[in-house]
């Protein structure tokens, strides 16, 4: 692949999860790496996108909230914990590894923004060339 051509890459290549929860709804967090990538999230990190990649879970409802200050967004998965901590029989009842299986939602990248990506194994420096 040349250099120049977008790079089609794991969201947790360009940002980093938290996941929380209160009942039957849980929130994760989606933070950039870098700023630069922020405008990227915001086009591709979609309430859709969310909503399909979780489908399994029958989110009731999916919201997202912005958050450019921190250059990261929030989403809001209603009723996707089974019932929440003491009504769910789900090894997660919690919903902390959620923020894991949103980080492999495929995330389109140009190129130019190579560098503020942190890919596995390779050091920042040798990415940004």
């Amino acid at each position: 692949m040349s250099l120049d051509q977008p790079l089609t890459v794991p969201l947790r290549w360009a940002a980093h999860g938290r996941t929380g929860d209160k009942g039957n709804r849980s929130n994760i967090s989606v933070i950039a790496w870098h700023p630069a990538l922020y405008p990227l999230l915001l086009e591709q990190v979609s309430e859709d996108a969310v909503a399909r990649l979780f489908a399994a879970r029958r989110p009731a409802r999916v919201t997202r909230h912005a958050l450019p200050t921190l250059h990261a967004l929030n989403f809001v998965l209603d009723e996707v914990l089974d019932g929440g901590v003491n009504d769910a029989l789900n090894l997660d009842s919690h919903g902390k590894t959620l923020s894991f299986q949103l980080m492999t939602l495929p995330l389109q990248v140009p190129a130019g923004l190579r560098g503020c990506l942190k890919i596995p194994g390779v050091p920042a420096a040798v990415s940004s060339s």
